[in-house]
């Protein structure tokens, strides 16, 4: 198979996106960090399905990075995920250094994730939404695509993902694909390739929390939370960081009296990997 081409500057980038735009050709985007997986290239499926070219971005944002997580150790292999893209035509890998996106150093400019970027996966890693967004809206910028593709598994980087288009009067459409599971029902994620056999049988009981969840909401929050965590408080593995239930409108946790679609979001490490999930739910 063709392994997809890789354009490391901003500049040949343009270039080329520039000729396929002026030929009518539609551009998606689809951001990553690399250590590309099934569920990574559902999204590039869906990208292809809607557009004619699709550029993969492979970049490691140290903006993304806190000082006590570890940015030069993160796994880095192009060659590994140029030939997972394989077969897959349109595609374009874009993987700059980060001197190419951050000449002057780290960014003074950024975008702020405001309040809902310190709940959740913000509370745990202080200013991550603030360095995505800034990466986002830079690769927003630089491919100025028709669509964006991102996955529904990471609920709260896609609400702000989306507000931040909507409040900037970015002209991308942001596509949302749904969580890609493996049989035993856990969302696909680069970081279950670091449980062992007892630890993934142990985190099967994220997903069935959510299951649980989704069956209970026709009789409240109450009844949600508590079916939720009987199920994890049941799996002694399992350190639970949160299970909230959001509005999907504002990423707040819904009030009492809330009716109708909202989003089940739950974190929990299993040995020392943490895993995210979230799945929708109505509450009746």
């Amino acid at each position: 198979m063709i392994h997809p081409d890789v354009v490391t500057t901003i500049a040949d980038l343009r270039a080329r996106l520039d000729a396929a735009r002026a030929a009518g050709r539609r551009i998606a985007l689809v951001p990553t960090m690399g250590s590309l997986h099934d569920g990574h290239l559902s999204l590039v499926e869906h990208a292809a399905a809607i557009a004619d070219e699709v550029v993969v971005s492979i970049f490691v944002n140290p903006l993304q990075f806190g000082p006590t997580e570890d940015f030069e150790q993160y796994p880095r292999d192009l060659e590994r995920d140029r030939a997972a893209l394989a077969g897959h035509p349109g595609t374009i890998v874009f993987a700059p250094a980060v001197d190419e996106m951050y000449p002057l150093g780290a960014s003074q400019t950024r975008v702020t994730a405001g309040a809902v970027g310190g709940l959740f996966e913000g509370r745990s890693r202080p200013g991550h939404f603030d360095g995505m967004l800034t990466v986002v809206a830079k690769l927003l910028n630089i491919v100025q695509p028709d669509a964006a593709v991102f996955g529904q598994k990471d609920a709260q980087q896609v609400h702000l993902v989306q507000r931040m288009v909507r409040e900037l009067d970015i002209r991308t459409r942001i596509e949302v694909a749904e969580t890609v599971r493996a049989d035993d029902g856990l969302a696909l994620s680069s970081r279950n390739a670091f449980l062992d056999e007892r630890q993934r049988r142990a985190a099967r009981s994220i997903p069935l929390a959510l299951e649980a969840a989704q069956s209970a909401g026709d009789r409240g929050i109450d009844a949600v939370l508590a079916a939720a965590q009987g199920v994890l408080m049941g799996e002694p593995a399992i350190e639970l960081d949160y299970f909230a239930v959001v509005d999907p409108a504002t990423f707040r946790p819904v009030p009492d009296e809330f009716r109708g679609v909202a989003r089940a979001l739950v974190a929990a490490r299993v040995g020392s990997t943490r895993l995210i999930d979230t799945e929708t739910l109505v509450l009746g």
